[in-house]
């Protein structure tokens, strides 16, 4: 089966996600590491870490990677919120290799009126200074954005420049069905599915794909709105699902729903079924 699933609530302690991912029938994970809210976490204990680690070898979830806060930007202009960003970053990266987590998830960044050229150079020199301290066993996972706003890493393009002068070990993309479709990717079709994959693999490469989001979307194409919907209600629709759950390349990629959950999760539990479904496994 496929590594299936989706983000899950840490509340309580980090180790009770693992109950909560299986009861709707998950085979990977997404966490949060810490509250996603705030800038600065409570440290992970050695007991809380090994908790962790314990619950999720008794557990039928496979992969589990990780989301950072969404406080971060690795492109803000302001000196002072760059260097608070690049410290909560690395945080992140150091708070994964303590649970035995080894991809980490990140939207690159709003260059805040300072242009797309002058944004990803600031990505790109915060990570080249990230790395010198970061474990080398987590891998920094790049989100595609649906550009609301002044968000970065919604073209392949901008992808394409903030990992061509970084260690490609150290890099992988975490592909967001919803926010390619806001972004202007057409994903409704087979044929547009195709034409977005060939896209993206001669500008950055499908082996980069190591985690997919997937989800519909609320707004429709070109939209440049970040809204996610439950699979099959939005403006993407099922056919590029189909086709992303039966694309042989990703097979063993990680694919999580970030849709919304409902009451005691049932959406997820549908979500997931619905993505079994279309990868032909029921």
């Amino acid at each position: 089966m496929q590594p299936i699933g989706a983000h899950m609530s840490i509340s309580g302690g980090l180790a009770l996600a693992f109950g909560r991912g299986e009861a709707v029938g998950c085979t990977a994970m997404q966490v949060f590491t810490k509250n996603a809210s705030q800038w600065r976490g409570k440290p992970i204990s050695a007991e809380e870490a090994q908790a962790f680690r314990d619950a999720w070898a008794r557990s039928p979830i496979g992969p589990v990677i990780a989301h950072d806060t969404y406080l971060i930007n690795l492109a803000a202009t302001d000196p002072e919120n760059w260097a608070k960003s690049k410290a909560a970053f690395a945080d992140e990266l150091q708070r994964c290799a303590l649970l035995g987590i080894t991809g980490l998830v990140m939207h690159p960044g709003n260059h805040l009126g300072a242009g797309d050229a002058a944004g990803i150079a600031r990505i790109v020199a915060a990570f080249q200074e990230i790395l010198v301290d970061a474990p080398p066993e987590v891998t920094i996972l790049v989100e595609n954005t649906a550009g609301q706003g002044t968000a970065l890493g919604w073209s392949f393009e901008h992808l394409a420049a903030i990992l061509e002068p970084l260690p490609a070990e150290r890099f992988g993309v975490c592909f967001d069905t919803c926010h390619a479709l806001a972004a202007g990717y057409d994903l409704t079709t087979a044929a547009g599915y195709a034409e977005v994959m060939t896209d993206f693999d001669r500008l950055v490469g499908v082996e980069k794909i190591r985690a997919f989001h997937v989800n519909d979307s609320k707004k429709g194409l070109a939209s440049r709105v970040d809204r996610h919907e439950q699979l099959g209600d939005g403006a993407l629709g099922l056919n590029g699902l189909r086709c992303l759950m039966q694309d042989e390349r990703f097979k063993n990629v990680p694919k999580i729903l970030e849709t919304p959950k409902g009451e005691d999760d049932n959406a997820d539990k549908r979500n997931i079924g619905v993505l079994r479904a279309l990868a032909g496994e029921v």
